[in-house]
């Protein structure tokens, strides 16, 4: 039977896939798409892995051992900074030549727990050792050079009380600066820094703005007094008489903007210059619980054109820590003899601390006009008139503290 019609025909299989075939090309674009993301994927992960490799080993020299033996070549002075990781040492004393690779000195680190407590500060080190002789060299206290501390009243020179010196900043300086390199000394002079501290540029040296102008009318020898506030102070051996005053000079002006200066000084009615004068005073003649009320003193008696008559100032250029003062010595004319001269010194006399700092640009409320040392730990009593003064006098006296 034909079916001319063609009612019954089928159509040959080869036909069928023809509605089917561009689903099939469409899973295989997206099969390709796909592998070829898969690709770039991978290239991108090798790509980055490799970035991250390589950085790591330019930080840690992962790439390579190299180490070093024998006893070394020269003496180095190395600087290990604040928030600095073992890596960062490490890779520092392979640029300084110390050792051969940061991956020697972080191998010997890892027994070592001592590395993990380096301080920020100055290391004398040998060139050309193992990182095991880096590491025992580094941890050894007496290979910590150039550490400074200046301490709140210390004045610039030092202070002779019968056979006991104290150090001033000067002769402080001066000691930090010294270490044993390849057999010589690097001290630098107490001489060398007075004659910078006289005739160098103030601004060069990193005197604040506001300290300029007076420091520079100051006599040449006590310009930079106070100007050193008290803290630590990381020196480099080796440094000159210059490059050490403008370190500290430079970080003390830092320290005092953050104590607030000059801006403190805003609203005393005074210049920022004279609060660090008054400080120095407050620094001097109390402890700390009465920084306020002497400074009150202080600004009561400027108000009144009173003399200070302030031992301290007087045993400043005597250079002598006692209390009190003698006669001879407060007769004595000169321009930091408060019993003699009305108004303030013309440089502070020592290093003011914060809170000194504070007192001085904040007194308390009060209108004393006296004070003296009362009690054995330094407290002092105030009084508001003569009579009430010398009450406190005979009561220090008891007490033995005057």
């Amino acid at each position: 039977m034909t079916d001319e019609l063609g009612l019954f025909d089928e159509r040959p299989s080869r036909e069928r896939p023809r509605k089917s075939a561009p689903k099939a090309r469409v899973k295989r674009k997206r099969d390709n798409r796909k592998a070829k993301l898969l690709v770039f994927g991978l290239i991108v992960l090798l790509v980055i892995g490799g970035g991250v490799w390589y950085g790591l080993g330019q930080l840690a020299n992962i790439g390579g051992y190299d180490d070093f033996a024998g006893p070394g070549e020269t003496d180095v002075v190395v600087e290990v900074k604040g928030g600095d990781t073992t890596g960062t040492i490490a890779t520092r004393l392979k640029d300084d030549g110390v050792v051969a690779s940061a991956k020697a000195f972080l191998t010997a680190a890892e027994s070592e727990a001592k590395v993990r407590a380096i301080q920020p500060g100055y290391y004398v080190m040998r060139t050309k050792v193992s990182g095991v002789d880096a590491v025992a060299k580094i941890v050894d206290p007496k290979s910590k050079v150039g550490n400074l501390q200046i301490k709140a009243g210390t004045q610039f020179d030092d202070i002779t009380n019968g056979d006991t010196v104290t150090p001033g900043v000067v002769s402080l300086i001066s000691k930090a600066s010294c270490a044993t390199l390849n057999g010589q000394q690097t001290c630098v002079p107490v001489e060398a820094l007075r004659e910078v501290a006289a005739t160098a540029d103030l601004a060069s040296l990193g005197v604040p703005d506001w300290a300029v102008p007076d420091a520079s009318r100051a006599e040449p020898a006590r310009r930079l007094e106070g100007l050193v506030a008290p803290d630590v102070y990381e020196v480099r051996p080796g440094s000159t008489a210059e490059e050490l005053w403008t370190k500290v000079i430079s970080e003390s002006s830092a320290r005092l903007q953050s104590y607030g200066m000059p801006k403190i000084a805003e609203t005393t009615g005074f210049t920022p210059y004279q609060v660090l004068i008054m400080g120095s005073l407050v620094q001097r003649e109390a402890i700390g619980a009465d920084f306020d009320k002497v400074a009150r003193v202080t600004y009561n008696r400027l108000a009144k054109s009173m003399r200070l008559e302030y031992d301290s100032t007087v045993n400043y250029v005597l250079d002598r820590p006692a209390i009190l003062t003698r006669p001879e010595d407060r007769g004595k004319a000169g321009p930091y003899n408060t019993y003699a001269n009305t108004g303030l010194t013309p440089t502070p006399i020592s290093a003011v601390s914060k809170e000194a700092l504070g007192a001085a640009a904040k007194p308390a409320d009060g209108t004393w006009l006296f004070f003296v040392r009362c009690q054995k730990d330094g407290t002092s009593c105030f009084a508001d008139t003569l009579p009430q003064h010398e009450e406190n006098v005979r009561q220090a006296r008891a007490n033995d503290a005057y």
